[in-house]
């Protein structure tokens, strides 16, 4: 195997894929990792900690010397709120990018947090741009941090975050990334995106399992985030400091979900890093997208905001297209895909991450036409309101 292949198993014991922006379809090595127990204060998993640690960080690049790596507990919103809590000081107030589920959880949290805020929302077809940030900066001095989500995956864009970076920092703010869907798969280099922390997920496009998110953060802003947080369980400058002083987790971590993602590390830097990846899961999606599409389903967006992460696509307005049908027509054909996020128009998800490649994409195209014609619908069209909003919103 060299540097820039991997190798695809197909699910075992008739499982299906997982097409879904995590969890999602891991390999063999990653499941086995977890046959093992480990101790938590045990010197072993302390070195696994610790080298999960510095492999994250240095796939920041040029420059991740001035960053730090704080593994937390739970699910990656979890992380989320701790990187917000945790750096967003209580006197500070963001302004939250949102054209999606994550970008208003974002602000919710906020909401919850108790922190000021102001939001601009793009709805669900459009990426925030750097021009309407500056805009927005120039008009309230009071903003001290934006919040940007990297790939915004209940519609699939991928949002312009150098762009946003560059007007952040012309203006004297601050950034923070929520990276959840893209870390791993789409370059957040330091030296090209300036921002001062990123949050992440073991079960994204590492193709570990669920149970811990990271956040990568400047030293300096770790510093400076003490008595920030809200929570103890989510104060990251105290599980940094914690880790730092003794190695170990502050609280019980998730022993065997370690393991698994350092195995899922080995076989990401085997498969060429973040460009291999990346390359991999692009493929994924425009053989599916193509696919799709000559079955005559149209994705949401336009080919510029699709992300190689998950596309999302509109429901037919064929009268037999029911999605519920849809999915477990899909299921017994070995394919779990994910329902649709958005408020407006009805729609459906299919992730391009995970243990797949574009053959088993084919192979899902094939699923999807049977499965039309299964359920007798003649066209896949969606409703001929939705396209005119998309081509209305993208002129």
């Amino acid at each position: 195997m060299n540097a820039h292949t991997t190798r695809i198993e197909p699910p075992r014991l008739g499982e299906p894929y997982l097409l879904t922006p995590g969890p999602l379809t891991t390999s063999y090595a990653v499941k086995e990792a977890m046959l093992k127990d480990w101790g938590s204060w045990d010197g072993d998993f302390r070195a696994m900690t610790r080298d999960m640690r510095s492999r994250l960080v240095a796939m920041l690049g040029d420059g991740s010397e001035d960053f730090d790596c704080v593994p937390m507990q739970g699910s990656g919103t979890f992380s989320v709120e701790a990187m917000l809590a945790s750096f967003l000081p209580r006197d500070g107030k963001a302004l939250v990018l949102a054209n999606g589920a994550y970008g208003m959880r974002a602000a919710q949290t906020l909401e919850y947090l108790g922190r000021d805020f102001t939001l601009l929302d793009k709805g669900d077809y459009l990426p925030p741009r750097g021009y309407e940030v500056a805009q927005i900066l120039a008009e309230d001095p009071a903003i001290s941090h934006v919040v940007a989500i990297h790939c915004e995956t209940s519609s699939g864009i991928l949002n312009p975050v150098e762009e946003i970076s560059e007007v952040v920092y012309a203006a004297g703010r601050k950034l923070l990334i929520d990276s959840m869907s893209a870390f791993g798969a789409i370059p957040l280099e330091v030296s090209k995106v300036r921002y001062e922390a990123m949050v992440s997920s073991a079960n994204k496009c590492i193709e570990g399992v669920p149970g811990f998110g990271f956040i990568i953060a400047k030293k300096d802003e770790l510093e400076a985030a003490k008595g920030n947080s809200h929570s103890m369980s989510l104060d990251v400058h105290a599980q940094w400091a914690h880790m730092n002083k003794t190695g170990q987790w502050r609280f019980t971590p998730p022993t065997h979900v370690v393991a698994a993602f350092l195995e899922a590390l080995r076989a990401h830097e085997v498969e060429g890093g973040v460009a291999g990846r990346g390359r991999r899961y692009t493929r994924n999606r425009d053989v599916m997208v193509s696919g799709m599409r000559e079955l005559g389903f149209e994705t949401l967006l336009d080919n510029r905001w699709l992300s190689p992460i998950i596309v999302t696509f509109f429901c037919p307005v064929d009268p037999n297209f029911v999605f519920d049908r849809f999915y477990e027509l899909m299921k017994e054909k070995g394919f779990i895909i994910y329902p649709g996020k958005l408020t407006a128009v009805d729609s459906f998800r299919v992730g391009c991450i995970g243990q797949m490649d574009e053959h088993i994409m084919r192979q899902v195209v094939t699923a999807a036409s049977e499965t039309l014609a299964e359920m007798g619908v003649a066209s896949a069209l969606p409703p001929a309101a939705a396209l005119e909003e998309r081509a209305k919103l993208a002129s």
